[in-house]
């Protein structure tokens, strides 16, 4: 298909209204629409939140009359199905467009080319593959979710310039910057839900919001009304957590994992559900993975201790690690970064590649990602 400079300009134009709902549209895709007529807009938008309207719609009514005999530029395939919302492909129908242009098809099972088929039965000309690159960028969690069947995993780690996470004694605050734990709060706001443990929440009396006062940080300001609350999830195979502790006290859903079989009762206002163990007395992380499928989380940002930062690893579980390395030498008996198993090869180490590579206040963010096949 040749594109003009006009199909790229007003596609692009529709992946940036994407981009400003990626922090509130979960469990749904960012996706930015705009409905042009004798090559001028006149109608844009993109989806706000989940069970709100969809961008789609959100342009059309900005347009008004003017739809009918329109071209639609559209960052996703429009939906076919009854959800929450209408099908936007009956929407575009019903408003008289003659052509859609997608940027990609939808890899929800619930959709997969059915809109597109949708709009070609009703006569409308469908074009697909424009800036379909730069539409997937936008949407990494929803597309590991509907063709992996798994969310996407970032691995938070903070660390000094050789690798230490915490003293010989377990003290670690602080070691990286003010403005390090404020970019945090950028990636905690992308996420659908934050994994830690029992042991990090009560060594570190951590809360694992997303904090307010944080939310102005040097890479990536976010406005009011912006963000929302990822669900915070615990791996509690003790069940030592009884809601007294901080993260009970902050606004947002709390999901406890409870080991199979387990009678224990949940603090109030916390909910539940159950994976099996292994043979040291630790999760099975496949078998937590598996129950938190239903939960549909399309990206996981996970702040833990080595021992299960290692374990993600080994088990091909990590996407991208994030790592906030300090200009600081904390000395070998210092706690290491990550928990991993005795290698006896260097073909046994696990391969990354640097994603980005940046300085946040006095300290560097390393983004990676992780090449290890999944288990």
């Amino acid at each position: 298909m040749n594109w003009s400079p006009l199909d790229a300009q007003f596609m692009a134009q529709a992946i940036q209204l994407a981009a400003k709902g990626r922090y509130t549209t979960t469990p749904n895709p960012n996706v930015g629409c705009v409905i042009v007529k004798q090559d001028k807009v006149v109608g844009q938008g993109y989806h706000h939140q989940a069970g709100g309207p969809h961008a789609e719609v959100m342009a059309l009514r900005q347009a008004g009359e003017q739809s009918r005999g329109a071209t639609c530029y559209v960052t996703l395939e429009p939906c076919s199905h009854f959800g929450r919302t209408p099908p936007c492909a009956q929407a575009l129908i019903d408003a008289g467009v003659t052509k859609v242009v997608m940027a990609m098809q939808d890899p929800n099972p619930a959709v997969a080319g059915s809109g597109a088929q949708m709009l070609q039965a009703a006569g409308i000309e469908v074009v697909s593959g424009l800036m379909a690159d730069a539409a997937r960028a936008l949407n990494p969690g929803f597309l590991s979710r509907m063709e992996r069947g798994r969310p996407l995993v970032r691995l938070k780690l903070a660390a000094s310039l050789d690798g230490k996470t915490a003293l010989a004694n377990g003290k670690s605050q602080w070691i990286t910057s003010v403005e390090a734990r404020a970019d945090v709060q950028h990636f905690r706001a992308l996420s659908c839900a934050v994994l830690s443990t029992a042991e990090t929440v009560l060594q570190d009396q951590a809360r694992l919001t997303l904090r307010a006062e944080q939310a102005n940080h040097p890479i990536s300001p976010m406005q009011d009304g912006e963000w929302r609350q990822p669900v915070r999830v615990i791996l509690d195979a003790r069940q030592r957590l009884t809601g007294d502790e901080p993260l009970f006290q902050q606004a947002g859903d709390v999901l406890l994992v409870y080991p199979a079989g387990s009678a224990a009762t949940a603090p109030d206002h916390a909910k539940t559900c159950y994976a099996e163990l292994d043979s040291d007395g630790y999760f099975d992380l496949m078998a937590v993975f598996a129950a938190l499928k239903d939960c549909a989380f399309n990206s996981l940002w996970v702040e833990a201790g080595a021992r299960l930062a290692g374990s993600l690893l080994q088990a091909g579980l990590v996407d991208e690690l994030v790592l906030y390395q300090a200009a600081t030498l904390l000395g070998h008996h210092s706690r290491s970064l990550v928990d991993v198993p005795e290698l006896t090869d260097l073909s046994q180490a696990i391969e990354l590649s640097w994603q980005d590579i940046r300085h946040v206040g006095p300290d560097l963010r390393l983004i990676a990602r992780v090449h290890t096949q999944e288990k």
